[in-house]
């Protein structure tokens, strides 16, 4: 018999909740097959059967929340021949009746096998919910907490409609990280702008080249991420935490990118930025975008940051106050840029314009390490030769 325990969940993450179980006992189970699914406060994590065999006893039920190493389930490990002859008679039921399943068996291939689960269960419409997963791909959190729709009508005779939605661990995780940061840090935000007529200047020239020998485009968000670290390393306050009644100063800089999701916001991280080039920034935020949009973002990938940095511009946001991402110092906001008339050289211009808003803890972050921090944000993006020479 093989115990199947809860894997490793992340960094300071210590309990999970059964969210799904996609076998009942009695049934068989091939190796790397997806047994369960554990919701933490960050990721959903899919956990695999280590060997084939029959499923002989589930031990933590759906909805129940369990600690790290605690025991899921029980597996009796067959051989491969044993396991061959199961499949063999199990593929031969399946083909018997496959052409009365054969619609809902399109639908099974498409899904994640837990938002089938409680589709089947609330006896919900596939075709009229909108999958957030690749390809259209409805996953669990498309689904998770779905009531029958409430149909009525108001004082004036029109029809209203409502539906009522349970939020998702991860929702309710955003909710009370972001208000904890509220209540906790003496945060403050000043803002700045930058022309960013160089950089557009500067991809324009370079973007056919640098695609084909990096096989990625030139973003924005690689001059951002390098004006960043440069003025972190001047202004190290920014890239620190508080700890108890001691200040711990970070010797290396974790970049965040917030990314919005369907699912709700997280933030991937950028391990030693600092470090990596242009290509490797480009690369490594296209990796976890992706993973981000498929909901495949692992505990690692969003663990360890030390800054961040939120892009509200791809929305079209002008101006905001961005909210600390606990227990982080600095955030960085980004927004849309803009075609505005500015004075240049005594002469009024017409330049590419973007506000910068740095929220801190004033806790740790004076006003004049904030200042000194965005200006060099500034003066990086709009000169980004100072990125190249080390200035």
């Amino acid at each position: 018999m093989i115990e199947l325990k809860v894997p490793t969940l992340g960094e300071s993450v210590t309990e999970a909740t059964v969210a799904t179980w996609f076998k009942k006992p009695g049934e068989a189970v091939e190796i790397d097959e997806m047994l369960c699914e554990l919701e933490t406060d960050k990721v959903t994590i899919e956990v695999p059967s280590s060997v084939s065999g029959i499923i002989s006893k589930i031990v933590a039920k759906e909805g129940e929340t369990v600690g790290l190493d605690a025991l899921l389930a029980v597996i009796e490990e067959k051989t491969p021949s044993e396991m061959e002859t199961m499949i063999k008679n199990s593929t031969q039921k399946t083909v018997s009746s496959s052409e009365e399943n054969k619609t809902s068996s399109v639908t099974d291939t498409k899904n994640s096998p837990s938002a089938e689960k409680i589709i089947k269960e609330k006896k919900l419409d596939a075709s009229l919910i909108k999958g957030s997963g690749k390809d259209g791909r409805i996953m669990k959190e498309d689904v998770q907490g779905i009531s029958v729709l409430k149909t009525e009508k108001d004082t004036s005779g029109d029809t209203v409609v409502e539906e009522r939605v349970k939020m998702t661990r991860l929702r309710q995780t955003i909710a009370s990280r972001l208000k904890e940061a509220q209540n906790t840090a003496a945060m403050l935000t000043t803002f700045n702008e930058a022309d960013l007529t160089e950089i557009i200047k500067l991809r324009k020239s370079f973007k056919d080249q640098f695609f084909d020998k990096h096989a990625v485009k030139l973003g924005f968000m690689s001059f951002f991420v390098k004006a960043c670290c440069k003025a972190l390393e001047e202004v190290p306050e920014v890239n620190a935490e508080i700890d108890n009644e001691y200040i711990v100063y970070k010797k290396y800089i974790n970049m965040g990118v917030a990314v919005g999701t369907d699912n709700g916001l997280v933030v991937p991280v950028l391990k030693n930025a600092d470090h990596l080039s242009f290509s490797m920034i480009e690369k490594e935020i296209n990796r976890l975008g992706t993973l981000a949009r498929d909901g495949k973002l692992s505990i690692a990938d969003m663990s360890g940051g030390t800054f961040t940095i939120s892009n509200g511009g791809i929305y079209g946001s002008l101006l905001s106050s961005p909210i600390l991402n606990a227990p982080q110092s600095g955030i960085l906001g980004m927004h849309k840029i803009q075609e505005r008339p500015i004075v240049v050289d005594g002469e009024i211009k017409v330049r590419p314009m973007m506000y910068l808003a740095l929220s801190y803890d004033h806790r740790i972050v004076d006003g004049k390490g904030a200042v000194t921090f965005l200006i060099r944000v500034k003066e990086n993006l709009e000169d980004p030769r100072r990125l190249l020479i080390d200035l």
